[in-house]
């Protein structure tokens, strides 16, 4: 059976669509974990036109996940020197559970270019991302406290899947 979605990497052009599809998702799903302001802050901050821009150049691979012409789902992954960072990794909330991470996850996998860990921060209330990670093999590394700027703190997991 042929997959009805596509997945491809981002390109410059495409930052625009990333920071409508963070917005949406992060107002829907966020606000009961972080506060508006925080929320406006970090996607000003993160999710901006010019810093996805600047990331995708400073070597931050994007990549979207579409249904048709519609945009569904977008991550991004950077690859160090002793791991894989996924700095981001979000669905469409009316899409949680429908398989469409588990698909945009196992695309991310085949596109690692090394066995290196993968880490990746997730807020501690965020229970359902909390939860996909487990089932894809991560584990919780440590809890830590991020100052963000702007008073501020972002208060994560940072979770390993250590790939063997």
């Amino acid at each position: 059976m042929k997959n009805k979605y596509s997945i491809r990497k981002a390109t410059v052009e495409d930052a625009a669509t990333i920071f409508d599809l963070a917005t949406n998702i992060w107002n829907a799903h966020y606000p009961s974990i972080i506060s508006l302001k925080q929320i406006a802050y970090m996607l000003h901050t993160r999710y901006a036109v010019p810093v996805i821009k600047k990331s995708m150049l400073e070597g931050e691979r994007f990549f979207l996940l579409s249904d048709g012409d519609v945009c569904k789902a977008y991550a991004s992954i950077e690859e160090r020197e002793s791991d894989t960072f996924l700095h981001k990794f979000y669905v469409l909330v009316d899409q949680h559970r429908s398989g469409i991470g588990q698909e945009l996850f196992s695309y991310i996998l085949k596109n690692i270019n090394s066995d290196k860990p993968i880490r990746l921060q997730v807020n501690r209330k965020n229970i359902k991302a909390i939860n996909f990670y487990f089932k894809h093999g991560f584990v919780i590394e440590n809890a830590q406290d991020f100052d963000i700027g702007n008073g501020f703190t972002m208060e994560d997991f940072v979770m390993v899947n250590f790939r063997k």
